[in-house]
């Protein structure tokens, strides 16, 4: 599953499920897929995001196998994107969908 954040002031994100739902989680503005946030609460949205994420370490922990090519990233790396769609939003004044 793949999760595709949206609004019309910024180009659409894409993550994949297990973190586009932590991210949806650390918004605190429901979890299901598709749903959305009104603009008047996208301020708050962008605010919870950024409090869980400052809670969480900077550094990513290397995950699974050590074989792997893969470099480790971390949640604040990974929430970049989501973090300037919100802002843009909240400039903008307009909603947040995703799906």
């Amino acid at each position: 599953m793949i999760v595709t954040f949206k609004t019309s002031a910024y180009a659409n994100i894409t993550m994949l499920g297990e973190v586009g739902c932590e991210m949806l989680d650390m918004m605190a503005f429901g979890s299901s897929v598709p749903g959305a946030i009104n603009a008047e609460d996208v301020p708050t949205a962008l605010d919870n995001l950024k409090q869980a994420l400052a809670k969480l370490p900077t550094q990513a922990e290397p995950a699974g196998n050590e074989d792997d090519d893969q470099p480790a990233v971390s949640m604040h790396t990974r929430a970049v994107p989501l973090v300037e769609l919100l802002q843009a939003a909240v400039a903008d004044e307009t909603y947040v969908s995703w799906e």
